[in-house]
């Protein structure tokens, strides 16, 4: 038997492949299917079966694209209420691999209709667990995106206490050897989760898993649902897409059509994916600096919404292919009105004088587009206005622009992002970006 994890960096997200006797089976895929694929090609197996742990809010799965590839039966709850061919995997239901089994448990918490997925081996030996979004190492998933998206909606408060029932009722009375494998590691939103391990086991859970080690429900519930972090605007665009399955990826990406400057529609939103310095060397007006790194397309759906439709600049046609495909991993290439390639603008951002910042503070407005969270742990500037980045479009009118206004976040590559979108909008006073400066303030 062979159990490989697949682990995509920039959504912190974990995906598996079981094979056994050349046959092989799915657990969450990501978008693109091409290392699945592979994977079975490597191994001389066949996939015949995609099973779907739940409607994920943070990407967009390839379940159905595997299927209309290969023909393997894509299995998840009946709860989802799927739109794709599917077979419903609930309480008890098994799919054998020759001669192991996989079995179904409803675990409801993170999501209405999310399940956990037991593996037994050939001997009849529960072996590993994959948990989805229900419990990842040190921590478990975030009870609060299904309050407005999917087929079953339910207030976070219902779901954080049906969480504690599935743990406490299921999981917790599995075997402690049972070897778990999440869908999620550190950096995910689905969750707290900040652990740099991708696998635990059972046993080790039980032992130093904070949410387990709460035995009364509404301290439990209230732990849980104090200091989540932020809902990208993409989440629940993501659930319906997944809950219908998304078209094939290849063909979606390459549908997007690539254009020239020139040709970009005037006041076109523009998502500008360069580096911060070619940005202030020159851009173009109006456009929103989201550097291609390694979160790039968890700050796209968290700055542009679903309904938006833009324009992706990059400076060569690698940068721009790598974009687009990243933007796809969110189901948001059907949201490009073109990809451009460039390296030129008639815009160039301000320079920024540390020196005077640093001795005369109080002659600046300044912007701090941190997360909530992060601000509740302390302000680095006492005075200043807090709106975190994912907010800043909608509250760009809370800002006074009778001084220069100065914007930081933790590290910099958020206020790159903030302070084009503030100056893209307020041409009335200058706007500066402390950049990867912050640290000479957080760290004193």
């Amino acid at each position: 038997m062979i159990i490989h994890q697949f682990y995509d960096k920039g959504l912190a997200h974990a995906s598996y492949a079981i094979i056994r006797d050349n046959k092989m089976v799915v657990i969450d895929p990501s978008r693109d299917p091409q290392p699945y694929y592979d994977f079975a090609i490597l191994h001389e197996a066949d996939i015949v079966g995609i099973i779907e742990t739940h409607p994920h809010a943070d990407f967009v799965s390839s379940h159905l694209e595997i299927h209309q590839t290969t023909g393997a039966t894509i299995y998840c709850s009946k709860l989802v209420g799927a739109l794709y061919p599917h077979q419903s995997f609930d309480d008890g239901d098994v799919i054998s691999l020759a001669d192991i089994k996989l079995t179904a448990i409803n675990t409801p918490g993170h999501s209405p209709d999310s399940i956990c997925v037991l593996l037994k081996d050939e001997d009849d030996r529960a072996t590993a667990l994959f948990t989805g979004d229900t419990l990842f190492v040190g921590d478990v998933g975030r009870p609060d995106l299904r309050e407005d998206a999917g087929n079953i909606t339910a207030k976070k408060e219902e779901l954080a206490a049906q969480l504690f029932d599935s743990l406490r009722d299921k999981l917790m009375h599995l075997p402690q050897h049972v070897t778990v494998y999440p869908a999620h590691g550190p950096g995910s939103l689905c969750g707290k989760t900040t652990s740099p391990d991708l696998q635990t086991t059972v046993g080790r859970e039980l032992k130093e898993n904070h949410m387990l080690q709460i035995a009364d429900k509404s301290e439990f519930i209230k732990v849980l649902l104090a200091d989540q972090p932020f809902v990208p605007h993409y989440f629940g665009f993501d659930v319906d897409m997944n809950k219908q399955g998304a078209p094939a990826f290849i063909p979606s990406v390459e549908a997007v059509q690539i254009t020239g400057a020139d040709d970009i529609q005037k006041d076109a939103l523009i998502i500008d994916t360069r580096k911060k310095e070619a940005f202030r060397a020159g851009h173009l007006q109006g456009a929103i600096n989201l550097q291609d790194a390694e979160k790039f397309e968890t700050w796209l759906g968290s700055v542009v919404e679903p309904y938006e439709s833009f324009y992706l600049l990059a400076d060569s046609t690698d940068a721009l292919e790598i974009a687009i495909k990243k933007a796809a991993k969110i189901g948001y290439e059907q949201k490009i009105k073109a990809g451009v390639v460039s390296n030129e603008g008639n815009v160039q951002s301000d320079n920024f004088e540390l020196n005077d910042f640093k001795a005369n503070p109080d002659k600046f407005t300044i912007v701090d587009v941190r997360n909530h969270g992060e601000v509740n742990h302390g302000k680095i500037f006492a005075d200043a206005l807090t709106i975190p980045l994912p907010e800043l479009r909608k509250r760009l009118h809370e800002i006074p622009t009778g001084k220069p206004i100065v914007v930081h976040c933790a590290a910099g590559y958020r206020s790159a992002a903030a302070s084009s979108i503030i100056a893209a909008r307020i041409s009335s006073t200058p706007v500066y970006d402390l950049s990867d400066t912050i640290t000479q303030f957080s760290n004193s």
